[in-house]
C-alpha cells in the first residue's frame, strides 16, 4: 500500500507516521524505486500500536524506542502501556527489538536479580537467555519492578511479604485470563473481521484493566473495614 492508504488506515497523517520512521518504532517501507514507497500490514499495526502507547501513557517516543531495545528506566509506567509495548515486539517492526537484562534492572533497584529469580521460580515471569546474560521480556521486567517497589513501600520480609507470595495471584489470574478469551471467542468468532476483533482487545484490555483494579480495591477496603475492628477486640 501507499502512504495515502497507511494514512486512511491508522487515522494517522504522514508527518506523524514519518516520525515514527525517523525514531525507528515502525519498519522501513520498501522501495522498488527511489522515489516510491510501499507499506505493509506489520505498519498499520505498528503505527497504531504507536499511537495507542502515546494515548494512554506518558511515554514519549524516545521513551517507547528505548524501552523496546531494553533499556527499561526507573520512572514509572502503566499497566496498559506495556499491552503496547509487547504488540510493538510482536509485530517485528524492523527494530532490534532487545531482552531487558538483569544487570540494567539491578542498577536501578538492587533487589531485581533475586527478586526475579523467586518470580521464575514460582512461574510469574520467565528468565530468558540472551549474550549479555539472564533478561526479561518487556512486561516481565515490569513486574519485576513493581515489586522492588512494593519494597520500597515497605513491603519486606521481615513482614512477611517475600517475591514469592504473589503466588496465590497466579491461579485467578490464569483462571481469569482463560474465561475471558473463551467468552470473546464464543461471541465473535464469525461474526466480526480480524480487524474488528484486533480493534476491540486493544480497547477492552486496557479498559478491562482499570475495571477489575477498581472492584478488587473496593473489595479490599470493605474486608479492611469489616475485619480490623475484629482484629484490635482480639
Amino acid at each position: 500500500m501507499k502512504m495515502r492508504e497507511l494514512e486512511s488506515r491508522t487515522g494517522v497523517n504522514r508527518e506523524t507516521i514519518r516520525i515514527f520512521l525517523r525514531h525507528g518504532l515502525i519498519p522501513e517501507p520498501t522501495r522498488p524505486k527511489p522515489n516510491v514507497a510501499d507499506y505493509d500490514e506489520s505498519h498499520v499495526r505498528a503505527v497504531l500500536e504507536v499511537r495507542e502507547l502515546q494515548r494512554n501513557s506518558t511515554l514519549t517516543l524516545r521513551q517507547i524506542r528505548e524501552t523496546l531495545q531494553g533499556k527499561l528506566g526507573v520512572r514509572r509506567v502503566e499497566a496498559s502501556a506495556f499491552q503496547h509495548l509487547e504488540a510493538l515486539v510482536a509485530t517485528r517492526v524492523g527494530i532490534d527489538v532487545q531482552p531487558i537484562l538483569l544487570e540494567s534492572l539491578s542498577r536501578a533497584w538492587p533487589n531485581a536479580a533475586a527478586d526475579a529469580h523467586h518470580l521464575a521460580a514460582v512461574g510469574a515471569i520467565e528468565l530468558l537467555d540472551s549474550p549479555g546474560g539472564p533478561a526479561l521480556s518487556v512486561t516481565d521486567a515490569r513486574l519485576v519492578t513493581i515489586w522492588s517497589e512494593m519494597r520500597q513501600g515497605g513491603f519486606s520480609e521481615a513482614l512477611g511479604f517475600g517475591p514469592e507470595i504473589v503466588t496465590f495471584y497466579l491461579q485467578p489470574a490464569e483462571m481469569i485470563a482463560e474465561r475471558e478469551a473463551s467468552l470473546f471467542l464464543e461471541r465473535t468468532e464469525g461474526r466480526i473481521d480480524d480487524d474488528t476483533a484486533a480493534a476491540m482487545l486493544q480497547l477492552g484490555l486496557r479498559l478491562m484493566l482499570d475495571f477489575f483494579g477498581l472492584l478488587r480495591m473496593k473489595r479490599f477496603m470493605a474486608h479492611i473495614h469489616k475485619e480490623a475492628p475484629a482484629m484490635r477486640r482480639g
